[in-house]
């Protein structure tokens, strides 16, 4: 093992083994960057031989020239020149600087490297390189070397604008974190379509039948690392993920970790661009190449200084697909190749969901699972999915959002005695909005009660996704905004009536799959495969208790907008008259009958939904749904003696179940 000390006035060592070459990648952002010491007059080499350099040292002093990088490039360079020219090399070198050189023909290149390097700054080697390889007619080489230290710059100059948009993300309204601290490593499955987490404290649920194997777990270090890409030919990447499962966390930390040089270094370039972004230019013709400018400007140099997307495998990564608001048409959509060329947005999504655009790069498409597939059915391309949390992600996230080692170990004991609110945080979205209510809590006491009301907590989910979907266009109208919703309860009534979590497709009742599935983010779809070259597309909730959930909002809410008790249809012409004086409490005693005669309990969480609503932190919540003249009323009393009274069921897991009741009215 050779090393090489340095010359007085620069603290370099190489190990011949372990140098910059091997340690150090020319596309690394270099995080510790070694400055060399300022020499003085007298240390300065002067050399006998007046080199004039084709351009000065300091028009390229750029924060992204390191001791690191700038070892890597030049060796890099010097070892694309045949050997005769290499030697003729070192004698320019010995002609112009024969004091540090005098014995370069025994040096091999990282030899030489190094001693550049000790004699010279950064930009003084680099610019020493350039204009001796180009008195050498190597003009090619030297632009290699050029090529070299503009991307560099580039890729600095992208990755501070990544860190500076990713490093903080917003928890909460008025409140940020950075990223690295908050953010839980959420595994994807290499495969997609593996339906959702049926995990329940009451019932034991099936998924629909499927011979597919669910796939690996990835880590995001793993997913879309060399070793991954070397096993698939496939240029394009579609991440699913259901609402809140964390597909934008995801993709900004991949984007962070990027920045950072802590993974997916062999990618030159990363760009994220969201669709609701490019949805801004829906009403004109723009070039893919024309968005990246826009929001990344040092992205213009790529082509003004002469580098290629061909050359430099770049990752383009779009986020939010099921943002688009209009529907894609790959048989009657022109094909396009230019990413260059001006076309409508349409034109635009559909050819690169084909994958007809810079064909060096690759892509990463995140979307909620589809009604209808959004990739062509001939293009090459593979499907990954992310998944849920983990019972140690969620003690994991807990930890990280309470910096109180004291209030996260209560806040992490108390989700646990809530089976139902521990299994829902398998939803990130759901972490997040039960720590934000926790944090409210401790904020206005340290030592304040943690709230046990689990309709509230899916009262605030429904009222986030309906607030997320708000911002997506089309705009829904408050009238077709319930509309949806109610439709959705009755089918989640349906099935629930029949004992069902699932249900093909082809037999689903007609309501707007598009908005149920793309864009409410209350339902799924995904694809099983029953049979052998038989696939088929099941529709199901986020989660079976989301469906219970919206069951009883079915039920809470065509009662009190449309007086009908969903249970008694059968006196509705006799009571037609008298609607106006039937009373709410009717509908929960025929909810608790129901309920009771029920031995294996599948309407138990239904009807915990059905009291919670009754209380009034959660009406008042609700309020958006209701009629304009409908009011707050005071329910609990009635509810509780209703409850009371049922509480001698034969069934023993009835009785514990209307107990669970009285929690939910806050009793």
């Amino acid at each position: 093992m050779l090393k090489r000390h340095c010359l007085p006035g620069f603290s370099v060592r190489l190990e011949r083994a372990e140098s910059f070459s091997s340690c150090y990648s020319v596309d690394s952002n270099d995080c510790e960057k070694i400055i060399p010491k300022e020499k003085t007059k007298e240390e300065v080499t002067e050399p006998s031989n007046q080199l004039e350099l084709i351009q000065e040292p300091e028009e390229i002093k750029h924060p992204s020239l390191t001791l690191q990088f700038t070892f890597k490039a030049l060796c890099e360079t010097l070892k694309k020149l045949p050997e005769d020219d290499f030697r003729m090399f070192k004698w320019k070198l010995w002609t112009h600087y024969p004091q540090p050189f005098s014995a370069s023909q025994s040096m091999d290149i990282v030899d030489l490297v190094d001693r550049l390097l000790e004699s010279f700054t950064c930009e003084m080697s680099v610019q020493i390189t350039r204009t001796i390889l180009v008195s050498i007619s190597k003009k090619n080489v030297a632009e290699h070397l050029r090529m070299l230290y503009i991307k560099n710059q580039i890729r600095h100059e992208l990755c501070e604008l990544m860190i500076q948009k990713y490093s903080e993300v917003s928890i909460t309204e008025g409140q940020t974190m950075p990223l690295d601290d908050i953010y839980v490593d959420v595994n994807t499955f290499s495969r997609s379509d593996n339906g959702p987490n049926v995990e329940h404290e009451v019932l034991q649920i099936t998924k629909a039948p499927t011979k597919k194997k669910p796939g690996d777990r990835l880590s995001l270090a793993e997913t879309l690392s060399q070793e991954w890409i070397t096993k698939t030919y496939a240029r394009q990447v579609y991440l699913y993920g259901l609402a809140g499962s964390g597909k934008s966390m995801f993709v900004k930390k991949l984007a962070l970790d990027w920045a950072r040089g802590r993974s997916h270094q062999h990618f030159s370039f990363v760009y994220v661009i969201t669709i609701r972004e490019m949805n801004e230019y829906l009403e004109t013709k723009i070039s893919l190449m024309d968005i990246v400018n826009k929001l990344y400007p040092m992205a213009k140099r790529i082509k003004t200084e002469g580098l290629r997307y061909e050359e430099n495998e770049a990752l383009f990564i779009f986020d939010g697909l099921d943002e688009y608001p209009e529907e894609f048409n790959f048989m009657r959509t022109e094909i396009h190749s230019d990413a260059s060329s001006p076309m409508t947005m349409r034109v635009l999504l559909v050819n690169l969901l084909r994958g007809r655009f810079l064909s060096r790069s690759r892509f990463v498409i995140t979307s909620r699972p589809h009604a209808d597939r959004c990739a062509p059915w001939d293009g090459h391309y593979d499907e990954i999915e992310m998944g849920s949390f983990s019972n140690a992600n969620k003690d994991e996230y807990f930890r990280k959002r309470f910096k109180d080692p004291n209030q996260a170990a209560r806040v992490i004991e108390h989700v646990k005695s809530l089976k139902t609110l521990h299994i829902m945080c398998c939803l990130p979205l759901f972490c997040m909005l039960l720590a934000d209510e926790y944090q409210r809590v401790f904020r206005e006491s340290p030592e304040g009660k943690l709230p046990t009301n689990m309709t509230y907590m899916y009262t605030k989910l429904l009222l986030k996704l309906v607030h997320i979907r708000r911002t997506r266009k089309p705009a829904f109208s408050p009238e077709d905004e319930l509309k949806l919703l109610m439709d959705l309860g009755k089918f989640a009534f349906t099935l629930l009536e029949k004992g069902q979590f699932h249900m093909n497709r082809s037999k689903c009742p007609d309501f707007s799959h598009i908005e149920a599935v793309n864009r409410s983010g209350i339902c799924m779809q995904y694809t099983t495969t029953p049979f052998v070259l038989c696939h088929e597309d099941v529709v199901c909730f986020l989660h079976p208790t989301v469906q219970e959930y919206m069951a009883a909002l079915y039920a809470y809410l065509s009662f009190r907008n449309h007086d009908k008790n969903i249970f008694d249809q059968s006196v509705k012409n006799k009571l037609k008259l008298s609607h106006k004086g039937h009373r709410i409490t009717e509908l929960y005693k025929a909810a608790v009958e129901k309920s009771l005669q029920c031995p294996d309990g599948k309407l138990d969480l239904f009807l915990r939904f059905l009291f919670g609503m009754g209380c009034k932190t959660n009406q008042e919540l609700l309020l958006p749904f209701h009629k304009p003249s409908a009011k707050v009323l005071d329910l609990v009393k009635d509810c509780a003696a209703l409850i009371k009274k049922n509480q001698g069921s034969p069934h023993p897991d009835r009785s514990k179940n209307l107990k669970c009741c009285l929690e939910e009215l806050e009793m």
